[in-house]
């Protein structure tokens, strides 16, 4: 019997996002595959769902967990020399969490070139925070055995590493809430206020692919009362930017009150 091959779509958009060029496309086919995609080929061909469990990205996934770990380990043991193991471990957790995984496959547009079943594709899955953190994970996998190590730290170094993994760092160390603007806003509001945040998307802009939202924040107080606009947060998620509303909205209240305490 010939064995079942997945077909090699045009990839060159997402190659462009992930900063390689694949000598063996049909490993990043694979990392894209969904085992209900996988499990209709199977029966569309053979009749066996069995016969196409080596071509969904499941394998992947579990190989490119352990690569992503230890490409990000490795970078803050670089970068954060006077760190300690509990600060670095609790950073890196942050880093290659399932959440933060999904937002980079959203940043890339990942959803879209996923190969999903018709079950799958109309649940909404190429939206699915879950899925798209899995089939990212299975793609490093892919940049690993297709490019090296080489090429896994090109892509992290951009897209979790840098910029991003700086930021927590400053947050971990000044004591806040790693990357949990809205529950230090709201502890802060608790403690002195009786206000309530409410969020509420202004602005919606972009492709599927690369959303923008922009959200304002107000407050609610005690007697039900909305006040104006606090603060506006823009992100390429509506919880990016509900944190970005929320860091604004509490450096807003708390420096105020610092600069008076200092008087």
């Amino acid at each position: 019997m010939t064995p079942i091959a997945l077909p090699i779509p045009d990839l060159s958009r997402l190659e462009a996002e992930l900063g390689h060029r694949f000598a063996r496309p049909e490993l990043l086919v694979v990392a894209l595959t969904h085992r209900s995609q996988a499990y209709e080929l199977a029966i569309e061909t053979t009749g066996n769902p069995e016969d196409a469990s080596h071509l969904d990205n499941e394998r992947l996934e579990f190989l490119g967990d352990a690569v992503l770990g230890m490409v990000v380990a490795e970078g803050l043991f670089e970068s954060l020399p006077d760190w300690q193991e509990g600060e670095l471990t609790r950073l890196r957790a942050e880093l290659v969490s399932r959440r933060n995984m999904a937002e980079v496959a959203q940043a890339i547009g990942l959803g879209a070139h996923l190969l999903l079943g018709k079950g799958e594709e109309r649940s909404g899955g190429r939206r699915k925070a879950a899925l798209l953190a899995n089939a990212m994970e299975a793609v490093l996998a892919a940049l690993f055995l297709d490019g090296g190590l080489d090429a896994v730290r090109r892509f992290l170094s951009e897209r979790v590493l840098g910029e991003a993994a700086d930021a927590l760092a400053r947050e971990l160390r000044s004591g806040a809430a790693l990357g949990d603007h809205k529950s230090a806003l709201q502890k802060h509001l608790q403690a002195a206020h009786t206000a309530t945040a409410v969020y509420t998307i202004s602005d919606e802009s972009g492709p599927d692919h690369r959303k923008r939202f922009q959200v304002e924040l107000r407050l609610r107080q005690a007697d039900g009362d909305l006040g104006p606009a606090l603060a506006t947060g823009v992100g390429g998620t509506r919880k990016k930017a509900e944190q970005e509303a929320a860091r604004i909205a509490l450096e807003s209240l708390i420096r105020p009150a610092a600069e008076e305490a200092k008087r």
